[in-house]
């Protein structure tokens, strides 16, 4: 007798900067979802698909839980929670080099109004004693009824197989959603504005890396294949705009050439990048601004 294919959603929430999007482009062997050592940097839920001969789990990976400050923010953390509506687990993600916080608080209290089984995951293990951890399982614990608590370090790869096979064993017999070499649903567009939006968080400080939007205009082959692609970096004051530019173009040439070695990863081709800098005063306090670059309001409720 055949074994039984498996299949499901699976949304993960936490708090900013955890190692949500880290966990998933490890688990899909490619990056989808960018990562920044600057919280807030996942703004849409990305889903990534995994899929092996057993199973295909369909992650959503969600933007941080935390108190917006404006429209943007609003549409951030409506975003994660509209994610525990449609999803078969949820992935309960937190530091475990940090105690109990405020912050995990809120999001527990979510999760305590959803019927949804919940898994707590403990990333970043490597940075804490075994007795640490015992702790903060501990001080969890006493919160609400897991479906299961996975110590993991998506850093070092410790026990992820072992979080994968808890899920593939959790899920239901179902159908494969997607082909097996689908890793998103995602637009090439969208994950391209990702990577270059990646970039400016990496090599910018400050309120620069908040206030930035990328939008992609254009993609286009050639006669030679190469990808010709032509990008907008928003951004709410002119000021802002010189620095991304920098001194004689310095700083938006080097954020045009590593962003162009991992789209040319990502397509499979050589890429012309040209960028361009927009100032859109105060885009983010703007919903007609957020629908124009992307970032679609949801239906999520209490």
């Amino acid at each position: 007798m055949s074994k039984q294919f498996k299949s499901g959603f699976v949304a993960i929430v936490g708090r900013p900067n955890v190692g949500k999007s880290t966990f998933m482009n490890y688990v899909l062997g490619q990056k989808i979802a960018i990562m920044s050592d600057k919280a807030q940097t996942t703004r849409n839920k990305i889903q990534g698909v995994y899929t092996n001969q057993d199973c295909q789990i369909v992650f959503l990976d969600t933007p941080g839980i935390h108190k917006p400050k404006h429209e943007l923010g609003n549409f951030m953390v409506e975003s994660a929670y509209s994610a525990l509506k449609e999803v078969d687990a949820v992935l309960f993600m937190v530091n475990a080099a940090e105690k109990r916080g405020p912050g995990d608080d809120f999001i527990i209290e979510k999760l305590k109004k959803i019927k949804t089984p919940v898994f707590l995951v403990l990333n970043k293990i490597d940075l804490i004693s075994p007795d640490e951890l015992l702790d903060r399982v501990e001080s969890y614990q006493e919160t609400i009824p897991f479906a299961g608590i996975i110590p993991i370090s998506v850093l070092q790869g410790n026990n992820v197989q072992e979080l994968m096979t808890t899920l593939t064993n959790h899920l239901p017999e179902g159908p494969q959603y997607y082909p097996s070499d689908q890793i998103t649903d995602h637009p090439e567009y969208f994950v391209v504005s990702e990577l270059i939006r990646e970039k400016i968080l990496h090599l910018t400080k400050e309120e620069i890396p908040h206030s930035v939007a990328v939008t992609v205009d254009k993609m286009q082959k050639d006669e030679f294949d190469k990808v010709h692609v032509y990008a907008n970096i928003i951004v709410e004051r002119p000021t802002q705009k010189g620095i991304i530019i920098g001194k004689g173009g310095k700083l938006l040439k080097e954020i045009g050439v590593r962003a162009r070695k991992d789209i040319e990863q990502l397509l499979g081709n050589k890429v012309y990048l040209e960028l361009w800098v927009k100032v859109e005063k105060d885009w983010r306090k703007k919903k007609s601004h957020l629908q124009d670059f992307g970032y679609r309001t949801t239906d999520y409720k209490d």
